[in-house]
């Protein structure tokens, strides 16, 4: 029983740190005014019938502060790499010289980071109710424990250990989201 209970509590930390860690490669996603490859990250091209990730069929690199260049290891990518860039919509239009394609990310005004902090605000709310989530598979799993013997009190104290890996968790994901706005709303 006891075993079971530590196996629940272990997973649901567990879970609760995986939902925090992909709340953060998303944030990463989010521009903030430099550039910064990981932008690219999770758009896939056409490779000869296959999707396959952008990093593994060019070389992404930063020019300068606002620029960066993709290289195509083939010639003929140019084309599906511009048109998957394109169908992205990360709000960035590439630029094709016939050899490289660059992406010049514009200044950020004051209205498009707005819509970056809402952005960065709904990514952490669906990372809270994950962690919210969990615990309710978690919580639901003990009183199922106590309905085939676990002792009330034992219960209670599981749930309370639970409810305060939740809060702990839903902290972090609230620090996440303040450092990227910050970062974001920084001139």
């Amino acid at each position: 029983m006891q075993d079971d209970l530590t196996l629940i509590l272990e997973d649901a930390a567990d879970s609760m740190k995986k939902a925090i860690g992909h709340l953060e490669l998303e944030l990463t996603k989010i521009r903030a005014g430099k550039a910064n490859p990981q932008i690219l990250d999770g758009i896939h091209v056409d490779y000869y019938g296959a999707p396959t990730a952008l990093n593994q069929v060019a070389n992404v690199a930063v020019a300068d502060a606002r620029t960066l260049t993709i290289q195509p290891w083939e010639k003929n990518m140019l084309q599906p790499i511009e048109r998957a860039i394109i169908a992205a919509n990360i709000g960035i239009n590439p630029q094709n010289d016939g050899v490289i394609i660059r992406l010049f990310l514009p200044p950020l005004t004051e209205e498009r980071r707005r819509e970056f902090v809402k952005r960065v605000n709904g990514e952490g709310e669906q990372a809270k109710i994950a962690v919210r989530n969990i615990r309710r598979d978690a919580i639901e799993a003990i009183k199922k424990m106590q309905k085939d013997g676990l002792s009330e009190d034992t219960a209670k104290d599981a749930e309370a250990d639970i409810q305060q890996l939740t809060d702990k968790n839903i902290v972090v994901v609230d620090k996440h989201c303040e450092a990227k706005e910050k970062e974001i709303m920084a001139i």
